[in-house]
């Protein structure tokens, strides 16, 4: 849970659904003020966030610092490929190591089958082989920072929102109440 209303209407649907739900949020930064008050994903108040969707969806919440794994992964990827002259892409390499590799691995180690995100996609079985699709929102599609998942890794992955509009989103996040139904978007790069 990033504590934005995507993945947080992510684990009310799936919560609705039957599935016993347990939050995990990824803190990437220490204890500071978010960077010059812009809408980034992954800031200090968004751990805040996520703990109280969570607690008002009545589900367990952990919060797993993972600066140095953020620093090395993303951060010193990103300066890298740009030292190089190439254009990086942050959230390929975050999605890839940290919210994919990283977090299916905490997440089988606390018992759970499978991780859900708020990612604006869909998984597809063709002949018991998952396939990513986009999601159905043209404007909200997600698979571009998505498409180096690994089979294996999406046969382990749900993308409860893929089917939605941001619009429907927001307004399952206004129908339960959650404390996040009006948060603003993340913009920009988030570091």
């Amino acid at each position: 849970m990033s504590g934005g209303v995507d993945s947080s209407v992510a684990a009310a649907l799936l919560q609705e659904a039957g599935h016993e739900v347990i939050g995990i949020t990824l803190k990437v930064w220490p204890d500071r003020e978010d960077a010059g008050g812009k809408k980034t994903c992954c800031a200090p108040r968004d751990v805040d966030d996520a703990r109280a969707v969570a607690a008002a969806l009545g589900i367990a919440h952990y919060t797993l610092d993972v600066g140095e794994e953020f620093q090395k992964s993303v951060i010193d990827y990103f300066v890298g490929e740009y030292a190089r002259g190439r254009t990086p892409h942050p959230c390929l390499a975050c999605n890839r190591d940290l919210k994919f590799d990283y977090l299916l691995h905490r997440a089988e180690a606390l018992g759970a089958d499978a991780v859900a995100t708020g990612h604006y996609a869909r998984i597809e079985r063709d002949r018991g082989r998952p396939r990513l699709l986009r999601g159905t929102d043209p404007a909200r599609d997600q698979t571009a920072v998505l498409w180096m998942l690994t089979p294996e890794t999406l046969g382990r992955v749900q993308f409860p929102v893929g089917g939605l509009s941001k619009a429907e989103v927001r307004d399952e996040a206004r129908r339960r109440a959650l404390p996040v139904a009006e948060k603003p978007d993340s913009q920009e790069i988030c570091f």
